[in-house]
């Protein structure tokens, strides 16, 4: 019997949620790498008062790769559950809190994430890309009608998603913060790697930046996929087109060795020149697949079954 693929999906958030949602459909081998610089939200209220990993986008990691028992089922819904009311617990999910006292009661990440995925029956394992707390710098212009490109340092994941200008480029701090080892060992054995979809500056390019992950990603012999966002987000990536996108990726995976992208996967009605793009990834020696992957109810949002089969179709190219 063939072993199933081992995928690893980087990232954070909605967008992450699709990878996953999408490669579990595909494979049982599945590690997650989350992005731990969320400062927004229920997460940023916790790692304010309490100095611990922003819990939020971890947890989506594990609704998504949540069992299909009903139990699991269960478990998974009340980590999203958020409470209600007006006081200071109004609009934490559950999930977040039970993270947190894991972490407070002395648990390693890794550790805590395993015991709340036990709960879920999770199909696969979520890794935080740190084992502490990450902060973003962005330098950002356009933000002077008169010097469009003058440009503005904006710390913080939260500030930077609500910029007025536009992200040129994105930085991590502390300097030298590790990578999460863990996490790090999934790469390096990894048959695929997936990067994208979510939020560029902040979710996805951030794992190119810390030392060991970015190594270990310019060094990885997995097939290395992409893939595009549906939409331009504000602020972050206003005006840029797809092949920008891969530009800016590629431009700050050369901190640490670069990148191989081996698939682009691009939905068709978001691609506004597919020439134009499949142009482009020949001269980065990636193939291009491009297809439905929106969902019929929205098209901000990648559907699992779409995507999962434009993984499968890019699996079996590359075979």
């Amino acid at each position: 019997m063939n072993s199933p693929v081992r995928a690893v999906a980087l990232g954070g958030g909605h967008g992450l949620h699709a990878s996953l949602s999408a490669l579990r459909l595909i494979t049982t081998d599945l590690t997650a790498v989350v992005t731990v610089a969320d400062d927004g939200g229920s997460s940023g209220r916790i790692r304010r008062e309490l100095n611990v990993l922003p819990p939020g986008d971890l947890r989506m990691a594990l609704a998504a790769l949540a069992g299909n028992e009903p139990q699991h089922q269960a478990w998974a819904e009340l980590l999203q559950h958020r409470l209600g009311g007006n006081g200071v617990l109004a609009g934490h999910p559950l999930g977040n809190l039970l993270l947190t006292g894991l972490l407070e009661r002395g648990d390693d990440p890794v550790g805590s994430l395993c015991r709340l995925a036990e709960l879920v029956g999770a199909v696969g394992r979520v890794l935080p890309m740190s084992p502490v707390p990450l902060d973003l710098v962005a330098d950002a212009d356009r933000f002077d009608p008169e010097d469009p490109g003058r440009t503005r340092q904006i710390r913080g994941q939260s500030s930077i998603a609500a910029t007025p200008g536009r992200v040129r480029s994105v930085g991590l701090l502390p300097p030298g913060a590790p990578a999460c080892a863990s996490a790090v060992d999934a790469v390096r054995e990894a048959d695929v790697v997936v990067l994208g979809p979510g939020s560029w500056f902040t979710s996805v390019i951030p794992h190119l930046l810390l030392r060991e992950l970015g190594r270990a990603l310019a060094a990885t012999h997995a097939r290395v996929f992409v893939t595009l966002n549906l939409v331009p987000q504000a602020g972050e990536t206003d005006d840029y087109s797809p092949q920008d996108l891969l530009r800016v990726l590629l431009a700050h995976a050369q901190m640490f060795g670069g990148l191989r992208v081996d698939t682009v996967l691009a939905d068709a009605d978001a691609t506004p020149d597919v020439t134009e793009l499949r142009a482009y990834t020949r001269t980065i020696g990636a193939s291009l697949v491009v297809s439905k992957l929106a969902a019929d109810d929205g098209a901000e949002r990648h559907d699992p079954t779409r995507l999962s089969e434009a993984f499968a179709q890019a699996l079996a190219e590359r075979a």
